[in-house]
């Protein structure tokens, strides 16, 4: 397979962590939960073959990061924070594509509804 075309999957779904991202002081100032999916795109057959932890993603380490990320710096928009994440994804050699969605289950919405989610999907350059 040519570099960007990996039809190999690891997702990482429902990762939850605590934040401060949003456009009201209150967000900011009580945080509330978020909720990260991430749909890695690689080559998995070299792991696989291998049995090899080194030749794939290492995803308990992936989910500590993303959530450090989560739970740092605050910004106005998920959108931002979507972009964050996915290229700490990328930051990743073996990682050819990345989407990752972020959800804002709490967002403060004047009707009811279920979930807000962003989502970004980004290749290697």
């Amino acid at each position: 397979m040519t570099r960007g075309t990996s039809a190999d999957t690891v997702r990482l779904a429902g990762l939850r962590a605590r934040g401060r991202h949003g456009c009201l002081p209150a967000e900011r100032e009580l945080g509330q939960e978020f909720v990260v999916d991430v749909t890695l795109f690689l080559d998995t057959a070299p792991a696989a073959v291998s049995d090899d932890l080194a030749k794939t993603v290492d995803y308990g380490e992936l989910a500590v990061r993303l959530a450090r990320i989560v739970e740092g710096e605050p910004v106005n928009l998920i959108e931002t924070l979507a972009h964050r994440l996915a290229a700490a994804c990328l930051a990743d050699e073996l990682v050819d594509e990345v989407e990752v969605a972020v959800h804002k289950p709490a967002a403060p919405v004047p009707v009811p509804f279920g979930d807000v989610i962003v989502t970004v999907r980004r290749r290697r350059e």
